[in-house]
């Protein structure tokens, strides 16, 4: 530390106010964030160009803020502005993003704002989760508290912590690349626990994944794939290459069984999986009557096969088509005659950045406390754990669960067609086919050639990150699987924001939409309603009614009521909508609290839900609001203005270029534009027009685009009162 510097800078903190949680879309971006309120104190004063040292400290800490592009749009901008001078939140927020991509986590979105508090910001990034998210965020306060008061900082012992917690709370690779593949195909997703389960699609458009397992997984083919013998013999029955084995109850019979078979044998568990308690290519007695012991105490049962001669295989088939394959290897390591067997197992293999128990990390280390056969491997060598290895002397350590290396190009296509029956056989929508072969290359007559397991819910880490050769997109071809081309797993999603005119709104047009054979969820001021019965009779505009209704299996259309204060503190509970109607901008009162103090700010809030109009949808928005008429550019779906005067210039001038519209003409809703006359939406005089004539028009116009036959609409209107 610099003694000549000075004091007073130790003083200069920031504190993280309050922080929200926003799950889904939200003033700030379409995906989950985090907003953290920043008060920076006195460091209001001292922007980054006036805290010495500031600038070379952070930058020596974390280099790769130099592709931070920032408002200057190129990377090496975020520097531009942190010499020239930018305040603590800024510095905060590309901080945390750096954080995450250093963690190996997608990032990228961020912003800090000033708010009507002096000396107070908003700060947001985005987050694939809330756990994940805040321990990026206290890690970066620390590292600028660092950085300006010139103290250590450890920044690898915090991004340890950060990748301790994504292994806790974060999603599985394998779940997040298909989670990914779904978004890529603008395909919604809802995480339904804190592991790998997950809902791809709404309501009844849903599918559901658990790593590599979907809902088209049959529960038997699992059971199958289990039985490790049972497997085999529907396999040869069908004239698939299997190895010749069968079950054994002790030791005794394991080693008959050998004998009767022929040494080399495999000894295996019959349930397991990833290579747990499988010992390969044994030939002494004693060796076969150890593994026995061992593969018993792994599984319910013990396995006798064959050893097939060659190199194990995994190969990935996805709906009936093989999509990708990898090699394994052997594990040696060489002795130098002074290092112990441990010492070369952590110098020549667990010291591989590919090798480490998180879930991101492809290849496990050897550990011979969590994988006893590895140790069973060197005592067959004549070595123990602290034996030292003679110079120039190899000793294989492992022999499976290490097919890492992609050969998906080299398959041969009889061999890609055994596997392919192989899963079809068992009866699984993903499968994991293990094989053994010299040459993978080539027709499996004329080499030794056998499937030895087929399993299910496959590790697809190997396939998306193999350790040579090209990753594969296996989450395409699952998604694929689950919704064919043109399936989008979405439902229609209707929200409606304004005033008191729209009190009753949601549940009448419920009704409408049930009366014309929806199943429809309502999640509005009066409670929560599934398929006309109420789940609860409180409050449900709010984003865990809403994504309640949005899981339920049997419904295939959401009404949402939202509130500014729901998109505030906790985001939406969709990624889209369908239909979004907005009849008025909404009041300042209560919402001050996230500083929303003025009908600027108040407008940036109501456009969230026409932002999230689908290109093929509609914005239904009141024309005699003028507040509201700048929501028109930006909705990416079509516009229905709605106007209690029939002479609105806006409603004349949107029809008369094409557009459609709907207004109270003479006690008569009139429907406007060519739609309306192709389709001969003839007017519906309406018996009580004065009550709520806005009311009534936003539910003319949202049956009209709901596809609402016309003479029910009519009768629906008729009868509102």
């Amino acid at each position: 530390m610099n003694p000549a510097k000075n004091d007073n800078m130790t003083q200069k903190k920031l504190i993280i106010k309050r922080t929200l949680w926003l799950d889904g879309p939200n003033i700030w971006t379409y995906r989950s964030c985090i907003e953290a309120l920043v008060d920076i104190q006195d460091l209001e004063q001292f922007p980054s160009n006036l805290l010495p040292g500031f600038y070379e400290r952070l930058t020596a800490l974390l280099p790769g803020l130099v592709d931070h592009e920032c408002g200057i749009g190129e990377p090496g901008g975020f520097l531009i502005r942190l010499r020239d001078g930018t305040y603590a939140a800024h510095i905060l927020e590309h901080i945390t993003i750096e954080l995450h991509l250093l963690a190996g986590l997608n990032a990228g979105f961020g912003k800090a704002r000033e708010t009507s508090v002096p000396g107070v910001y908003k700060m947001v990034f985005r987050t694939p989760d809330r756990y994940v998210g805040m321990a990026c965020l206290e890690a970066a306060v620390r590292l600028i508290h660092a950085c300006i008061d010139d103290t250590p900082y450890d920044l690898k012992a915090e991004l340890k912590t950060i990748q301790r917690v994504c292994d806790m709370k974060g999603l599985g690779p394998s779940t997040q690349h298909i989670v990914d593949a779904a978004y890529d195909r603008r395909i919604p997703f809802i995480r339904l626990n804190d592991g790998n389960l997950v809902q791809i699609g709404y309501g009844e458009k849903q599918q559901r994944i658990w790593t590599a397992e979907t809902s088209k997984t049959s529960a038997i083919a699992e059971g199958i794939a289990s039985d490790k013998q049972l497997c085999k013999d529907l396999l040869s029955q069908i004239g698939i290459p299997v190895p010749e084995g069968r079950e054994v109850d002790s030791a005794d019979e394991a080693w008959e069984a050998a004998q009767d078979i022929g040494v080399p044998v495999v000894v295996k568990p019959t349930d397991a999986n990833h290579g747990r308690g499988v010992s390969l290519e044994l030939s002494k007695e004693q060796d076969i009557r150890d593994a026995y012991v061992h593969a018993d105490e792994i599984g319910s049962g013990v396995l006798v096969e064959k050893f097939i001669a060659g190199h194990e295989h995994r190969v990935l088939i996805i709906n009936n088509q093989m999509v990708a394959a990898t090699r394994g290897e052997l594990v040696f390591v060489e002795g130098d005659g002074q290092s112990t067997l441990l010492e070369l197992i952590e110098s020549q293999i667990n010291n591989d950045p590919r090798r480490g128990w998180e879930e991101y990390c492809p290849l496990d280390p050897v550990d011979f406390g969590h994988d006893p056969t590895a140790l069973y491997e060197v005592r067959r060598q004549g070595f123990e754990p602290e034996s030292v290895v003679p110079a120039g002397h190899q000793v294989l350590v492992q022999r499976n669960s290490n097919a890492s290396e992609d050969v998906t190009d080299l398959v041969h296509p009889e061999i890609a067609r055994l596997c392919t029956l192989a899963a079809k056989v068992v009866g699984l929508d993903i499968a994991g086919i293990d094989l053994m072969c010299k040459r993978i290359d080539q027709h499996p007559q004329g080499q030794a050639f056998a499937i030895v397991e087929v399993n299910a819910g496959p590790g697809l880490l190997m396939h998306i990150k193999p350790t040579k050769g090209t990753p594969r997109n296996v989450g395409a071809p699952i998604i694929e699987s689950l919704f064919p081309k043109g399936e989008t797993g979405r439902i229609p999603i209707i929200t409606y924001t304004g005033g008191p005119e729209l009190s009753d709104f949601g549940p009448q047009l419920c009704a409408m939409l049930e009366d014309k054979g929806h199943s429809v969820g309502l999640a509005c001021e009066h409670g929560l309603w599934v398929n006309g019965k109420a789940v609860h009779r409180h409050d449900a505009a709010n984003w865990e009614s809403g994504r309640n209704a949005l899981v339920n299996n049997k419904l295939n259309t959401l009404i949402m009521q939202v509130r500014q204060s729901t998109i505030l503190s906790e985001g939406l509970p969709f990624d889209r909508n369908t239909v979004a109607v907005v009849t008025h901008l909404g009041q300042l009162d209560g919402l001050q609290e996230w500083d929303i103090v003025n009908h600027e700010k108040l407008f940036n809030v109501t456009r969230t839900v026409i932002d999230l109009v689908l290109p093929s949808g509609f914005a239904v928005l009141n024309a005699d609001e003028v507040s509201l008429l700048p929501l028109q550019e930006l909705c990416d779906g079509k516009v229905v203005w709605i106007s209690t005067n029939p002479d609105n210039p806006v409603v004349r001038e949107h029809v008369s270029n094409g557009g459609i519209a709907v207004v109270l003409d003479e006690h008569a809703v009139q429907f406007l534009g060519n739609r309306a006359e192709q389709e001969e939406r003839k007017p519906i005089p309406l018996d009580h027009a004065d009550d709520n004539p806005l009311k009534q028009l936003a539910l003319a116009a949202c049956g009209w685009v709901c596809d609402v036959p016309h003479h029910l609409l009519r009768a629906e209107l008729r009868k509102q009162p």
